[in-house]
């Protein structure tokens, strides 16, 4: 019941593109545009959505095939277990994809969420606030372990990394 449904929303993102049934190779051959997929009430006013499905997307462009949809789903479902939560956030903040959150990362957040509207003063000091609490070893990178250890600490986490259908 679940697959079906999300089969329908995925099938609405695009009607004339997305055949009414899919079998095989299929789901990983036919891929709605990320312009679509933005649209979702879901995903249309989270400021990290262009990054949430370039995370997703087999190839990194955003576009999104019917197994990448229901990865993003199953990722974004309140069922889904908190390590597999954490890994997509991490990789989601990882903006240059080097496995490590550094200070251009944090600031490409930072913009993502605050819209561009902070100075370049007010970015750098919260920037620095983040590094002082939670680069555990000074190395101006936070690892895996130093984000999980820092979202571990906040009971929001599960509660807002969901995606509800």
């Amino acid at each position: 019941l679940y697959l079906i449904r999300l089969y329908k929303r995925f099938y609405a993102l695009s009607p004339g593109y997305v055949p009414g049934s899919m079998q095989g190779g299929a789901t990983n051959a036919i891929a709605v545009p990320y312009e679509e997929i933005e649209k979702m009430p879901e995903l249309k006013e989270n400021p990290f959505r262009k990054r949430i499905c370039q995370v997703f997307s087999s190839d990194g462009s955003g576009n999104l095939t019917f197994n990448d949809f229901l990865d993003m789903f199953s990722v974004l479902s309140e069922s889904a277990p908190l390590d597999l939560k954490l890994n997509y956030a991490f990789r989601i903040y990882d903006f240059d994809q080097d496995n490590m959150i550094g200070r251009d990362d944090i600031e490409k957040a930072i913009r993502c969420l605050t819209r561009e509207e902070l100075t370049e003063d007010e970015v750098e000091f919260i920037i620095s606030r983040i590094m002082d609490e939670a680069d555990l070893d000074m190395s101006n990178f936070l690892s895996f372990a130093e984000f999980e250890h820092v979202v571990s600490r906040s009971p929001d986490f599960c509660r807002t990394f969901h995606i509800r259908i």
